[in-house]
């Protein structure tokens, strides 16, 4: 009779030979191996989910953000970018922007702007918006990077526990042929292959993963840069040499006067 092409390709072959034979000591670890692969295999598809959304709304973004003047024309008109890492990060350095120019706006030449001392608050919300959305990326990594480096780990265990208990057994039995000995070693070699399934693609997903993050991360850290560069240019209080000296005198020249004025101490 013709076997069904559903038939599974190895199920009347080693594999399912090898877990009969497992112990119970080897089926248990096969099955932590395979909830471990559940979680593997989750934080691969949601991460490489999360990073192509990541990638093709900051292009997005990017591609937005370079056709305006005003670094809070985005802001203005309403537009959004949701799962652009570098959008979540203009949209803080703008709210910290509009809120200093609300609450301590500096008048110069008859424009609004906003002190150095208010930029370096929204440069701080920059490093920290860059910093909170470079953790969001790396979320769920350290599931990858423990089924790698656990998984093969754990089979190993199950492998030298189930040929212990083989040896074990054969030596209680006094009979040490082939014949004995193939169906525990079988059983207790299961435990390694299934943790090298679970560690391989682990792997090559978790390297492919950590390179687009880190790809992902320096274009933010680049965008937060020429952010800030470009807010300096159009929002800070930019006084020439001349008024910032002639500033300094003044306070120079109160604080003399304060001093001079304050009741001398016994």
């Amino acid at each position: 009779m013709t076997p069904l092409p559903l038939t599974p390709l190895l199920a009347d072959g080693a594999l399912q030979f090898a877990f009969e034979k497992a112990t119970l000591e080897g089926k248990i670890t096969i099955g932590t191996l395979i909830i471990v692969s559940l979680f593997s295999w989750t934080v691969i598809f949601t991460k490489a989910w999360q990073l192509w959304r990541a990638r093709r709304e900051t292009r997005k973004f990017l591609e937005a953000y370079s056709a305006t003047r005003d670094p809070l024309d985005i802001q203005r008109k309403g537009v959004e970018f949701d799962g652009a890492p570098a959008f979540h990060l203009y949209q803080r350095g703008a709210d910290e922007l509009d809120y200093h120019l609300k609450n301590n706006p500096k008048n110069s030449k008859g424009q609004i702007r906003i002190s150095t001392a208010a930029f370096e608050a929204v440069k701080v919300s920059l490093e920290e918006a860059a910093a909170a959305e470079a953790i969001a990326l790396e979320k769920g990594m350290i599931v990858l990077s423990t089924a790698v480096a656990g998984g093969p780990f754990i089979g190993l265990l199950g492998t030298v526990w189930g040929v212990m208990e083989t040896f074990s057994g054969i030596a209680k039995a006094n009979s040490a042929s082939l014949t004995a000995m193939a169906p525990g070693v079988a059983g207790a070699l299961i435990a390694t292959v299934v943790g090298l399934f679970v560690a391989i693609p682990a792997m090559f997903a978790y390297n492919f993963m950590v390179t687009s993050i880190r790809a992902i991360t320096q274009e933010l850290d680049g965008f937060a840069s020429r952010y800030a560069i470009q807010i300096d240019h159009a929002y800070v209080e930019n006084r020439n040499l001349e008024e910032k000296i002639a500033d300094a005198l003044v306070r120079a020249r109160v604080g003399h006067e304060e001093s001079s004025s304050a009741p001398a101490r016994a």
